[in-house]
């Protein structure tokens, strides 16, 4: 048998407390801490991430595991994470918690909720506004496209940026063009019944939503900080928005940090963000799913292909790997795969994680809560590894139904109840109006 330290220094490239590492579990062969598993936090943060596990084989704890240990004060990341079920919120508890202070260093996590965050509208391409109003006729993708041209171009020219039109500036293009100058010809209103429904589409889906907006656009320096832990609320919008959200977000960090990088932007900017950043995406296979194409899958393709080079990482987390799209899972060369028990998202795994052998692969579905495979560039061979207790409560414990419905019938409760639900007792006489007045 090998000894502890020897296995220690040959699995991992990084020891605990190392620059750049993740102090995750111990290795599942030997006793609980005795071997500890460190990953490379480069190796994750440039060649990307998944996550994979069935519902409550613990994924989400994993993650909020990997978190902290982003944040602690040999890493200090810059990290994001979109949580669309409102699962994270307890890293909060980091800022107060020793373990994530060091000198003036503090920990600090930022809870955006649906409406904190906005898109701005003048944002949004033609490819996310053809994804919000689908089923478009050719009458109306022609109009809307023509509007949506004329708009982007004015607004490049009257305030140089083509993001800078407003739903109003996109209405009065479409009447315009609906009372005949779509052909150039004027007085010709054949449009117009057409520009008028593109317009009460784009009003009920653009118009009445709380994340999207004319002017505000929250700052990407303000979502990203070495040591804070931004996470996006999306528990309370419409997965097509999620989606939208996203997408817009991925494109304006890839632009920024490509501009950024290559010195096209200057202090002050707001495509300026001089740090690499990490994201994770929760529930992964909603943004990039195998079957049909959603905005922002391009985006995501794109990022987990070229952005190594602009310091942006990508992190997946997702229960159905047979969901989500090939391509996608195939280009995060770190995987934590943790209970598997569907054979079609067995399959899936097999097919797109090359650094794991079959003997290993065929563990999955055997594995118990808070046991993962750890494989890829994070770490020197594949490794069975126990993950470790968090410092952090977490957020998504599953409710134990029996003991909730024998604590609701307790005798203690029913009691409680009881005397909640109760009228106030009557006092005195409640006599006639004649009695009163004698």
């Amino acid at each position: 048998m090998a000894e502890a330290e020897e296995l220690k220094a040959v699995l991992g490239k990084k020891q605990p407390g190392d620059i750049g590492g993740a102090h995750i579990g111990s290795l599942l062969s030997r006793g609980k801490d005795v071997v500890p598993v460190t990953i490379d936090v480069q190796a994750i943060t440039s060649t990307h991430l998944a996550i994979i596990a069935s519902t409550g084989a613990g994924k989400s704890y994993l993650a909020g595991v990997l978190l902290e240990e982003l944040l602690k004060p040999y890493n200090r990341a810059a990290v994001l994470i979109v949580d669309p079920h409102g699962e994270y919120n307890t890293l909060s508890e980091m800022s107060n918690h020793e373990t994530f202070h060091l000198g003036n260093y503090r920990a600090r996590t930022r809870i955006f909720q649906p409406g904190e965050v906005k898109v701005r509208r003048g944002a949004l391409t033609m490819g996310d506004l053809r994804y919000l109003l689908p089923n478009l006729t050719d009458r109306m993708d022609y109009l809307l496209q023509r509007a949506f041209r004329d708009v982007q171009r004015e607004a490049r020219t009257n305030k140089q940026d083509d993001e800078r039109w407003t739903l109003s500036d996109l209405k009065i293009r479409l009447r315009q063009l609906g009372e005949g100058e779509a052909d150039d010809e004027q007085g010709d209103s054949r449009y117009k019944e057409t520009a008028e429904a593109i317009i009460w589409r784009l009003e009920s889906m653009l118009g009445q939503s709380v994340i999207f907006d004319d002017f505000e656009h929250l700052k990407l320096n303000e979502l990203f900080k070495p040591g804070q832990c931004s996470v996006l609320q999306l528990n309370e919008v419409e997965e097509k928005q999620q989606q939208i959200m996203t997408a817009t977000l991925l494109r304006r960090l890839f632009k920024a940090r490509m501009a950024t990088q290559k010195k096209e932007v200057d202090t002050g900017d707001e495509l300026y963000l001089p740090y690499p950043v990490f994201v994770l995406l929760e529930e992964a296979h909603h943004f990039a799913p195998a079957s049909g194409d959603v905005v922002s899958t391009g985006i995501l393709k794109t990022i987990l292909g070229e952005g190594r080079k602009f310091g942006i990482g990508v992190g997946l987390i997702s229960q159905r790997p047979g969901k989500l799209d090939p391509d996608v899972l195939s280009q995060c060369n770190t995987q934590c795969l943790l209970r598997i028990v569907n054979p079609i998202d067995q399959a899936r795994v097999a097919e797109s994680v090359e650094t794991v052998g079959r003997d290993l692969l065929r563990e999955l579905p055997s594995l118990t809560k808070g046991q993962a495979i750890i494989a890829g560039q994070a770490v020197n061979t594949p490794i069975l590894c126990r993950i470790r207790t968090r410092h952090t409560k977490h957020g998504a414990e599953s409710i134990d139904a029996p003991r909730e419905w024998v604590k609701y019938t307790s005798e203690e409760a029913e009691t409680r109840r009881t005397r909640d639900t109760a009228l106030p007792p009557d006092v005195g006489h409640r006599g006639s109006i004649e009695d009163f007045l004698g």
